[in-house]
């Protein structure tokens, strides 16, 4: 048996943020797929265990079924709790907090509004230009803050690269394949 059943969807970024994190850590995981387009997110099976009924969520068989939701907390709870080597996350204390700050970032900046881009350009069906256009505004203005940080230093987490760092990729994967900018040139430390 694996030692996390990890909830997910195969398009979703926020569960493969989990799946990097259990790989880099080594810890064994089973997928459950669930189709959000049946709604699977939403019935009771899974909002048993997450009541806001997204993905991901992530049980922990190794602590009792321990069971946690929404991506950055169950981030912050494997590095917690697994990494003791601390190969993926802050040494010091105010190097955590550094961490903290850009898994808030993520969650709140990042995360909402590429979401919201794809979901107003691919899902509505009608479109809305001037939706489309301000979420598009909005992952320029995350990326050009990242960019600058990224001039200054190598990671974001610290002098290494950290869960931080990692928390990004997927939905800078996702934006660049909805061709969500124009020109990812201009963001080289970004996709470095």
């Amino acid at each position: 048996m694996a030692d996390f059943t990890l909830y997910s969807h195969d398009g979703a970024p926020n569960p493969w943020k989990i799946a990097i994190v259990l790989e880099c850590l080594g810890l064994t995981y089973r997928h459950k797929f669930l189709d959000l387009k049946k709604g699977e997110q939403k019935g009771p099976e899974h909002t048993n265990l997450n009541p806001n009924g997204r993905v991901p969520t992530l049980i922990d068989h190794k602590n009792n079924d321990f069971t946690i939701w929404e991506s950055c907390a169950i981030i912050s709870y494997l590095v917690d709790k697994y990494d003791t080597e601390r190969k993926l996350s802050a040494v010091t204390p105010e190097d955590k907090f550094i961490e903290l700050h850009y898994l808030f970032f993520q969650a709140s900046g990042q995360g909402p509004y590429f979401g919201q881009f794809s979901w107003f350009t691919f899902s509505r069906p009608e479109k809305i230009a001037s939706a489309q256009e301000r979420y598009k505004n909005e992952i320029n203005r995350v990326w050009s803050v990242l960019e600058d940080i990224l001039w200054k230093k190598e990671w974001l987490g610290g002098s290494k690269c950290t869960v931080a760092d990692l928390s990004f990729i997927t939905w800078n994967e996702m934006a660049l394949n909805t061709k969500a900018i124009d020109d990812p040139e201009k963001y080289p430390k970004v996709f470095e």
